[in-house]
């Protein structure tokens, strides 16, 4: 029988709760793998905080993961929720988040509560600028474990194993980077109705911003025979100011065993959100449906920044 957890500090999860937890899909050289567990306890959090040196969403979803490995390589790609807050800005210079914060404070019928509680020492809208853990076969000796806080991890395109065969570690290194590219994901190719093999959509974290709107990182994959997509989308939406959408796409096609990376930032103000969603024929009530749901508005937001590359893993 299954021991009760009575205390939000008693160590969890346990090493079967992760692994029962992961699922794992093989196609070709690569293997697909995500994991779902419950919301962090008070402990991991305190920890995590303790580490990231900011206070952390009001769900926190500390387990969870979402990887691609390529198996004869080592190169592998993650999604965690540790790594994306550490991608989030922890310095109060962000003159765009000041200005926001000031049109948000006017918005309000009670402004007592000033400026200085609305801009705090970091990006309390955790609009993380994340593409996911860079990983080589040098910096992984355990596929899937827990994420930190904190491990000694390769993060986003940080690679290297000491002063050890230097030149040839270096070497490979570089070939398994991601580079600049012009060459796009193949979206008529996704949208072919190909059988899905494995499909998941895995939550990292999600903040109601002081009951102000919402923030929220997941992670969706779908993958089919001789292709897969993965989406890791972070939604944020803060009442009459303004919603912002970060999308990284990672494409993967099986038998060239090239990987491209997409990065798309896309933010409107919330005023001009609302016109847009009227102006498609939307009754009010509709609008603030719509508003609810990135996937509805995600058309409607101009790019204000795109970064495309991509790597070829095959030996």
């Amino acid at each position: 029988m299954a021991a009760h957890i009575t205390s939000p500090y008693e160590p969890f999860p346990r090493p079967d709760h992760i692994s029962q937890a992961t699922t794992s899909h093989r196609q070709g050289n690569f293997v697909v793998s995500s994991r779902k567990l419950p919301i962090s306890k008070a402990g991991p959090i305190d920890a995590m905080e303790n580490s990231l040196g900011i206070p952390v969403p009001e769900m926190i979803f500390g387990d969870n993961i979402v990887a691609i490995e390529h198996k004869p390589s080592g190169w592998k790609i993650e999604f965690n929720a540790y790594d994306a807050l550490d991608a989030v800005d922890k310095t109060d210079k962000n003159m765009l988040q000041v200005a926001y914060a000031k049109s948000w404070s006017a918005s309000r019928e009670q402004t007592s509560a000033g400026i200085k509680d609305v801009v705090k020492p970091y990006d309390w809208s955790y609009s993380t600028t994340y593409k996911g853990t860079i990983y080589t076969s040098s910096s992984v000796s355990t596929p899937l474990a827990p994420p930190p806080p904190p491990t000694v991890a390769t993060t986003l395109n940080t690679f290297g194993n000491g002063e050890a065969s230097k030149d040839v570690t270096e070497e490979k290194n570089n070939k398994l980077d991601f580079k600049p590219t012009d060459q796009t994901i193949p979206i008529e190719l996704l949208k072919r109705r190909d059988p899905i093999l494995f499909f998941d959509d895995v939550m990292l974290y999600e903040s109601e911003l002081d009951d102000n709107g919402i923030s929220v990182l997941s992670v969706k994959v779908r993958v089919h025979e001789q292709r897969m997509l993965l989406l890791a989308r972070l939604f944020m939406r803060l009442d009459n100011v303004i919603v912002r959408i970060r999308d990284t796409r990672v494409y993967v096609d099986f038998a060239a065993e090239e990987v491209t990376r997409e990065y798309t930032a896309k933010e409107l103000g919330f005023e001009d959100v609302k016109r847009k969603l009227l102006m498609t024929g939307l009754v009010p009530d509709a609008v603030t449906v719509a508003l609810r749901d990135a996937n509805k508005i995600a058309d409607l937001l101009p790019t204000v920044e795109q970064v495309l590359e991509s790597v070829s893993l095959k030996s």
